[in-house]
């Protein structure tokens, strides 16, 4: 049976979200002493005092740009941006009807939309708006442009783009970019998963050194242009923060340390801090390479409002 890559980033990330939403904002040392110690499954409570498999905003604006995506059959980046208002202003793609989780980013870029109607000028472009957000939500379209056999170059623009919507910063954009080509090598390919994320790092990296334009932010990015020395490295040099290149490093370094599915997604929420986008980042990868199928049913099985995304995700690879 063919299997529906769509299902397996799209659940790699809600599960990851879900998985690292209770022990949010707890550092990795508060989580490995609580009285129940690790996180080893699904969990209730934290900041939000969630149910057992809520997922945030990670998955929300995912699911936006996804809902997207399969209604108009492109790209379309006025329309995904018209499915973010409708999350931050109606709830729409929330376990519950409400959004709630927002980043700062986001919600500028959202509102600045609102009032302007300019797709071109809403997100972030300082400095400061190097946050996860928009590589949190990216995997709708890494698993379009690679599924419709786009060029690297006409990927890549399109990544962008859907970036920029909120996080209009170069380096924000390359992370994105980056994780492109990871979504790329994984599909189709069947060797291990160290040696695919260290050929899509180089090969996301021969792209970008292109433009020399480019070099400030890749210096940025720099400790992932050797994954396997990346993966090597002690946790204690690992940080798992919101900052988009913490936050890639951190899902990286888990997929490459865990042996499965199961084994990369605890490692990755264990990490502590922005533990639901840390865990949603590496379950889409994680997802994508070790399959739908991998997920553990236990988890699954909380996921609020699974039927309709399994749902969403059948519908769209049609």
């Amino acid at each position: 049976m063919n299997r529906n890559y769509w299902l397996d980033g799209m659940m790699g990330v809600i599960v990851g979200d879900a998985l690292g939403c209770p022990v949010q904002f707890m550092s990795r040392e508060e989580i490995a002493t609580r009285p129940e110690g690790a996180v080893k499954g699904m969990e209730s409570g934290g900041v939000y005092n969630t149910q057992e498999g809520t997922w945030t905003d990670d998955s929300s604006m995912s699911l936006a740009t996804l809902d997207s995506i399969r209604e108009l059959g492109v790209v379309d980046t006025e329309d995904i941006m018209t499915a973010f208002v409708d999350w931050y202003e109606d709830g729409e793609y929330t376990p519950f009807g409400e959004a709630f989780d927002i980043g700062n980013t986001c919600s500028s870029a959202i509102e600045k939309y609102e009032n302007t109607g300019d797709l071109k000028t809403c997100g972030g472009t300082s400095e400061y708006s190097n946050g996860n957000g928009s590589l949190m939500r990216i995997m709708p379209v890494c698993l379009y442009a690679a599924m419709k056999g786009l060029t690297d170059e006409e990927a890549i623009s399109l990544v962008h783009e859907v970036s920029g919507l909120t996080h209009n910063h170069l380096r924000s954009k390359i992370a994105c970019g980056l994780y492109y080509f990871c979504v790329k090598e994984i599909l189709g390919k069947k060797l291990p998963i160290g040696t695919t994320l260290k050929r899509a790092m180089e090969k996301g990296f021969e792209f970008y050194d292109k433009d020399i334009a480019n070099k400030i932010e890749l210096a940025h990015l720099g400790r992932l242009r050797d994954v396997r020395e990346l993966g090597a490295t002690d946790i204690r040099n690992i940080e798992s923060s919101g900052y988009v290149v913490h936050s890639l490093e951190a899902a990286i370094w888990s997929v490459m340390r865990g042996k499965d599915f199961t084994d990369a997604l605890l490692i990755a929420v264990n990490l502590g801090d922005d533990t639901d986008t840390i865990g949603a980042i590496a379950g889409g990868l994680a997802g994508l390479y070790y399959g739908y199928g991998s997920i553990p049913k236990e988890w699954l099985a909380v996921i609020k409002r699974r039927e309709w995304i399994e749902e969403m995700c059948r519908l769209v690879s049609e």
